[in-house]
């Protein structure tokens, strides 16, 4: 089966130190984004995102990710493109911007675990987080309301949690987006496969990162191929990736052979 990867990560943008909205820097919305090489580009509210072309191995995404997000920059001379999960903005600043900068992304994303939609994130609050979504695929075209592939979908996130989840503890050390959003087995069903949604964007920050993602996302789904259902032997994976639990994630990921990168 052949297995490709994809990844829409968000960032944020600054000018001279301050974090700054990116509203209506660049063209491209949610339901239109702006086509580049390898990719497209687009507004997230006060973020900007980034989608890349999936690839089918790792020289590839690699490669995808720098040129988009090469261009990206580019597209904002005079403002600094950062990767961080969060970004802390003045009050007054916040609501000094148009209502659809401030809305959060209307479609719910779910836990793998329960199979229930997850809850909200609270809006109202000065500051905005930026996630590193990994897009899997291994199929095409299928209805997302399938119970099988509803069932492969969830399955594979929950995968993602051990090959993606636990290794990002090693180099993402932010707890405040955690604390809210992207939880463990957090994911979207795509007619191609899954959106695992539970990284932030600091796998970002090196090509080493990066390849990282990119192999263990493809040696998770391997071992998964294989009936190897690692949440059955670890069920308390949910609430060591939640509550920040870098010894036991380690330690399990020296357990399970998983690959850490620490940046």
């Amino acid at each position: 089966m052949e297995i490709l990867v994809g990844c829409d990560p968000e960032v944020f943008v600054k000018q001279n130190g301050v974090f700054k909205s990116a509203h209506g820097l660049v063209k491209g919305t949610k339901d239109y984004p702006f086509p580049v090489s390898k990719g497209a580009v687009q507004v997230d509210g006060m973020a900007l995102e980034f989608n890349i072309n999936p690839a089918k191995n790792e020289d590839d995404f690699c490669l995808n990710v720098q040129t988009v997000f090469d261009e990206l920059c580019k597209m904002v001379p005079g403002y600094e493109v950062v990767a961080t999960p969060v970004a802390h903005f003045d009050e007054l600043y916040m609501k000094s911007q148009p209502q659809e900068a401030l809305e959060l992304g209307c479609d719910p994303d779910y836990n793998a675990y329960l199979g229930v939609a997850n809850e909200r994130p609270d809006g109202n609050r000065p500051m905005r987080t930026a996630s590193g979504h990994v897009h899997i695929g291994w199929t095409n075209g299928q209805y997302i309301e399938d119970h099988q592939h509803r069932e492969d979908a969830f399955m594979s996130a929950k995968m993602m949690d051990f090959y993606l989840g636990l290794p990002s503890l090693a180099y993402d050390k932010d707890v405040e987006r955690r604390g809210m959003y992207g939880k463990a087995g957090c994911c979207r069903i795509k007619p191609y496969g899954v959106e695992y949604r539970t990284l932030s964007n600091a796998w970002l920050r090196s090509e080493k990162l990066m390849r990282q993602v990119y192999r263990n996302t493809v040696a998770g789904m391997e071992r998964l191929m294989k009936g190897d259902l690692l949440w059955e032997k670890y069920p308390d994976i949910q609430n060591i990736i939640n509550s920040s639990n870098v010894k036991e994630a380690l330690k399990i990921c020296k357990k399970e052979g998983i690959e850490v990168c620490y940046g």
